[in-house]
């Protein structure tokens, strides 16, 4: 949301420094006396800055006045002979297109030199201030990844032999225990007196019968 605010009101700032960069002025000659005779044009242009793209606007009675464009030359002579545009219509409105000095004078004989006669110096356009850069997008942190736990080691461990000592003794193994039971020793007694009885019964038949 607050990235698009930021958008709008950047395009916002670009469409207004756009358009003051052409507003274009309207100058009225002779301001509430208009273009007549017996004015002075030279105070009035004087202290104006003109600008390409601004307009003059002449306000006469139709027929009695003209407004006629010519060259330097000619409004020096105040000629109309040569005029680059005339007009008697009673409003005329003047754009000024290119930049440099331009000339106007009143046609009609005796008006020019009685005072009607106006030069403008125009400068050229002003270059459009450069639009200001854009502001950075706002950086979104990277989400924390969890830790994996370390796999547990199911290696068996080995056993290592006994090795000699740095003396040279070797240690030695205990022996192992013999858990095996032993034979009773009652049922190889019985045997042998069994044996002993019947030997004396066999010598004593011997002796009787001899």
């Amino acid at each position: 949301m607050a990235s698009r605010v930021t958008s709008l009101a950047f395009a916002a700032l670009l469409l207004v420094s756009g358009a003051s960069a052409v507003v274009a002025t309207q100058y009225t000659v002779g301001d509430t006396s208009g273009w007549t005779t017996g004015a002075d044009y030279t105070t009035w242009a004087s202290g104006k800055k003109f600008k390409v793209g601004d307009t003059l606007v002449f306000n006469y009675a139709g027929g009695a006045h003209t407004v006629d464009e010519v060259s330097a030359s000619d409004y020096a002579a105040c000629s109309s002979s040569k005029a680059l545009s005339s007009d008697s219509t009673g409003t005329t409105t003047v754009t000024l297109k290119t930049a440099g000095k331009h000339y106007f004078i009143c046609g009609v004989t005796g008006h020019c030199s009685g005072g009607m006669k106006l030069v403008v110096d125009v400068a050229a356009a002003a270059a459009p201030a450069p639009a200001p850069a854009a502001p950075a997008p706002t950086p979104t942190p990277a989400a924390d990844t969890p830790d994996t736990p370390d796999a547990p080691d199911t290696t068996p461990a080995t056993k290592t032999p006994s090795t000699p000592s740095s003396s040279g003794e070797t240690t030695k193994t205990p022996a192992a225990t013999d858990v095996t039971p032993r034979a009773k020793s009652s049922t190889s007694d019985a045997t042998g007196l069994r044996a002993a009885a019947w030997a004396v019964l066999s010598l004593a038949g011997l002796v009787v019968m001899f």
